[in-house]
């Protein structure tokens, strides 16, 4: 669960990155709101869809600003040192426009930001926000002073910023991401119990859902690849169909549990009936690859030289020039996010970064196969976060 001390310190993080003169922040962006302050609407209320705005002041601390009913959804403890709540619904009168009641709860602490340097989420903002704020395009950005990689004085807006940071993940976000990988191995581990001929990718994806929902003890979102493929149509994605598994299927299980906004995604693939010879070289193949990748996993090292790693024994085996898909990808509140592992990524792995190792091959008279594994990356190397059981068989 998100805790005090991780928004404080992810605050903290941010703020050391804006220049003094910059006093106030707003973030708009429901899942910044989320990272800074732990507020969320609970996607399994009657509430999904809206959000709230944070207002951060290097002086006042953190006001999260929302409509009544929008913040008695809120997945979890929100941590806040106070909140601005507009009245959307009461149950007594006609309910107004619910995005003005957002817009009214800002209206009521503008008064104070006047006057004051202050950089706004401009992308998830609308445009009655900037004239409450009395802000025109020019005024919004933040001048970022000497950060790693960027020219000194280059104007960047404050949901890049926000973006950049979400890479290193705090304790508690750590401990959030691994309760995701216990929910999506248990799925893993009914989907070897239940895959048989003539059961339907809709009938695995209820089954690997209901052991995923049970293993995390609450509701949660659970969404990737559940279908199967073979040697004439190699490759298949998607959500689950009606199709029923033949022998000599292989059923990939790409898939991600979503619980308070972080997510896993870490996949095997399953052989329906007996494995060829050729399907298992494949699987070994990629095993290797995985290896290749994972003895790279250090900070500091290049996601392109990742790639490259991982994509050799594919190579060297004859079956491609590499990986025809990304490597692997970050891994937090959005999927994929930075860093990239693919060709020509600029992208480099650093402390705190959570991602995926991810192999795949798909060839016509054999079929399709790919491989995942999640991992956090740390001063050290790497520590595996997923545990789940990768064969065929």
């Amino acid at each position: 669960m998100f805790t005090l001390e991780g928004c404080r310190a992810r605050r903290k993080r941010l703020w050391d990155c804006v220049p003094e003169s910059v006093e106030w922040l707003l973030a708009a962006d429901p899942r910044h709101v989320r990272y800074l302050s732990g507020f969320m609407v609970n996607p399994f209320s009657f509430s999904h869809g809206e959000r709230g705005w944070l207002l951060l002041e290097r002086e006042q601390g953190a006001t999260l600003l929302a409509d009544n009913f929008a913040i008695r959804s809120a997945i979890g403890e929100i941590f806040a040192d106070r909140e601005v709540v507009e009245a959307w619904y009461n149950h007594q009168t006609s309910v107004i426009n619910r995005d003005h009641a957002l817009l009214a709860a800002l209206n009521s602490v503008a008064e104070r930001l006047y006057g004051r340097e202050g950089a706004v989420e401009a992308e998830w903002l609308p445009v009655g926000a900037w004239e409450i704020l009395g802000l025109d395009r020019e005024s919004h950005s933040v001048t970022d002073e000497g950060r790693d990689g960027v020219e000194p004085g280059r104007a960047v807006d404050l949901g890049t910023l926000i973006r950049g940071l979400r890479r290193q993940k705090e304790v508690d976000e750590i401990s959030l991401l691994e309760m995701c990988m216990r929910a999506t191995e248990a799925g893993h581990v009914r989907a070897r119990e239940v895959i048989r001929q003539g059961m339907s990718e809709f009938d695995v994806y209820c089954a690997v859902q209901q052991a995923a929902l049970e293993a995390a003890g609450r509701p949660a979102i659970v969404y990737g690849d559940f279908r199967a493929n073979n040697a004439q149509m190699p490759k298949a994605g998607g959500l689950p169909t009606g199709y029923r598994l033949q022998a000599g299927d292989l059923f990939i299980l790409d898939y991600s549990v979503v619980i308070d906004g972080y997510r896993s995604d870490f996949t095997n693939t399953l052989a329906v009936g007996d494995a060829s010879d050729e399907q298992r070289m494949l699987m070994s193949v990629l095993q290797s690859a995985m290896e290749h990748g994972e003895a790279v996993l250090n900070p500091g090292t290049p996601a392109k030289e990742v790639y490259a790693a991982a994509s050799t024994p594919i190579r060297e085996s004859g079956l491609g020039a590499g990986i025809p898909h990304h490597a692997g990808h970050g891994l937090g509140l959005g999927h994929p996010e930075p860093p990239i592992l693919v060709s020509e990524s600029d992208d480099v792995l650093m402390v705190g970064d959570v991602i995926t190792l991810e192999p795949g091959l798909y060839l016509e008279g054999s079929g399709g196969i790919r491989i995942e594994h999640n991992y956090l990356i740390m001063e050290d190397g790497y520590q595996r976060l997923s545990n789940h059981t990768i064969s065929l068989d």
